[in-house]
């Protein structure tokens, strides 16, 4: 079994023995799990959210939900607002991604460690997405409400798609959602490179650029849905093979990484529509 989604990578489970004895991995499992790391993820995200709000706020003179509103005053007080949201969450942010991506590695490596890793990732993660959240709400007015509805419509479209067969998962369409998925891996990799020791700019690889970064953004959107099929597919198959119990929160793990993406996608897409 393969996935283009780094954690349902199908290493992680050849060889893992069906269950003999105790329940075994089910697909209701894996769903109910995925919504406990939603949960933590919500939870967490709104706190660091609340925390760039009160730091906005308190030097822009404004209520913080006034400044969740996008209504930072112009000019030099909504620079100094903004930094000192910023100020106020940097090393939640940054700690989160960081964080985030060592314990989805673990689990990736370690299938037994998910139990744990997953919901670590969920809170770790939830930390960095409330304070990317709150960035992007102060400069454009209601763009995570429409993100979240976005990334959840997105989600029941292509469960809808892949329940009912119009959506096949076959070796073709795998290794080429793979692919696309590798190349897009590739480019962030170049892009963060070559800003760093030189000055090639490539602004639309975040949603930049005009017209050609909404385009690049809908691409990246769209392979993103299509590692959600990819994920159903393998949970599907690893359910039916019978593996163990905490291959659930494996499973959860994996969608809540291809979830997370979709959602940051959404973030810069919409923003880019906007300027």
């Amino acid at each position: 079994m393969r996935s283009s989604n780094p954690i349902l990578r199908g290493s992680a489970f050849r060889n893992l023995p069906a269950v003999t004895t105790g329940e075994p991995m089910t697909i209701n499992g894996t769903i109910a799990r995925t919504g406990i790391l939603i949960g933590l993820a919500l939870i967490t995200g709104w706190w660091t959210w609340n925390r760039f709000m009160a730091a906005a706020a308190a030097v822009s003179g404004l209520p913080a939900g006034v400044v969740a509103g996008g209504s930072l005053p112009a000019g030099a007080a909504a620079a100094a607002g903004m930094a000192a949201g910023v100020a106020a969450i940097s090393p939640f942010l940054w700690g989160g991604i960081i964080v985030g991506f060592v314990l989805a590695l673990a689990g990736t490596f370690k299938p037994n460690w998910s139990p744990v890793a997953a919901p670590l990732y969920a809170i770790a993660e939830g930390t960095a997405l409330g304070g990317i959240s709150a960035m992007f709400n102060v400069q454009y007015h209601g763009i995570v409400l429409q993100a979240i509805l976005a990334t959840v419509g997105v989600l029941v479209v292509m469960l809808a798609l892949y329940r009912t067969g119009v959506i096949k998962v076959t070796n073709k369409f795998r290794m080429g959602v793979m692919a696309a998925t590798g190349g897009i891996l590739l480019l962030y990799l170049a892009s963060w490179v070559l800003g760093m020791f030189t000055h090639v700019d490539m602004a639309f690889v975040y949603g930049g650029g005009g017209t050609f970064g909404v385009i690049f953004s809908l691409f990246v959107v769209c392979i993103a849905a299509l590692n959600l099929v990819l994920d159903f597919d393998l949970i599907d198959r690893a359910s039916q093979a019978k593996l163990p119990k905490y291959m659930e929160w494996y499973g959860a793990l994996a969608l809540m990484v291809t979830l997370v993406w979709l959602y940051i996608q959404m973030l810069q897409l919409l923003a880019s529509s906007r300027r």
